[in-house]
């Protein structure tokens, strides 16, 4: 069985009422119809993130396949 804690730890060492407190104070500061626009955007930024992360790794890959090797 999955602990609902375990599901959280990239959260900390927060425990249940600390995590109800928190979606009660993003719930009061936000409203309940803004907070699927917020995790859209957040889902979206972070996807813009991981392609360009990989766009620079494979740009640096594709520049050192491209050099040429010397000979010490």
């Amino acid at each position: 069985m999955i602990h609902f804690n375990s599901i959280l730890l990239f959260i900390g060492g927060l425990g249940g009422g600390e995590i109800a407190l928190l979606v009660l104070a993003i719930l009061l500061l936000f409203g309940a119809k803004r907070i699927p626009e917020l995790a859209r955007g957040l889902g979206k930024g972070i996807r813009e993130f991981k392609d360009a992360t990989k766009e620079m790794k494979d740009s640096i890959e594709e520049s050192v396949e491209d050099k040429p090797k010397k000979n010490v």
